[in-house]
């Protein structure tokens, strides 16, 4: 009797130790931190779903997008609507956003260079169906004009319509494209220095004091049964962006 209440003991102690390594774990991993504020401007429906009435926002019947539970995971995500305030942002994610205003360009620059973190998803070509016609504001940008803020990097963006479209994996970056654009470097880079990855999908550039990952798509933001692939992509994404 002695000896099964040991063991039954031995089983609860051990329970118990595992369970304080995993709240360990998360407590000292650079991917969980709940005090870090995740900035996020976006013209894709990641924080509420495409509706025509504000009371189809929340509709329990269409999940939560996945990528909103993998910035969650990481900190406090702050939804943004404009740049021109980014002082309490530690990591910002901008994601199709609609064109930027002459006074964005430059608070997002001076963020930037002061030492933010920033992780940018840039679509010549966006490929997910909406749920609006075109013209319709509500609709997420369509092609991304940010051509003046990539210049201040020393970047710019391109886009070969000759390529076939479908989804396919890029070469090298494991990140899912579809229609993708294209990175090249061009004079005029102020204090910034940019690397190319392959196939010109990703450039990752420091600026300033600060970081930027870039990605000349959108896709992997997309909805799709492939799920599992876009967490990781994103992740792998994010904490590089996001790094120290």
């Amino acid at each position: 009797m002695r000896l099964a209440r040991r063991k039954a003991l031995w089983c609860v102690l051990a329970v118990v130790a595992v369970l304080v390594a995993i709240v360990s774990w998360r407590a000292s991993s650079p991917f969980a931190q709940p005090d870090r504020r995740i900035g996020l401007f976006t013209s894709l429906p990641i924080l509420w779903n495409e509706a025509a009435a504000l009371d189809e926002l929340l509709d329990a019947k269409d999940q939560p997008h996945w990528a909103r539970a993998v910035l969650e995971d990481r900190g406090t995500v702050v939804p943004l609507d404009t740049l021109l305030d980014l002082a309490h942002i530690d990591v910002l994610m901008v994601a199709q956003p609609r064109p930027l205003a002459p006074d964005e360009n430059v608070a997002l620059d001076a963020w930037l260079r002061g030492g933010g973190r920033l992780l940018l998803f840039a679509d010549p070509m966006l490929t997910e169906e909406s749920a609006f016609p075109l013209g319709d504001r509500r609709r997420p940008q369509d092609v991304v004009l940010i051509s003046p803020i990539l210049a201040r990097w020393g970047l710019q963006l391109r886009f070969d319509d000759a390529q076939p479209s479908g989804e396919r994996e890029s070469a090298g970056e494991h990140v899912p494209v579809n229609l993708s654009g294209e990175f090249g470097l061009v004079a005029g880079g102020h204090d910034a220095a940019c690397l190319i990855g392959q196939n010109g999908l990703i450039a990752r550039c420091q600026v300033g004091k600060g970081r930027a990952v870039l990605v000349a798509d959108a896709a992997l933001l997309e909805r799709a049964a492939n799920g599992g692939a876009r967490i990781s992509a994103l992740r792998r994404l994010f904490d590089e962006a996001a790094a120290d």
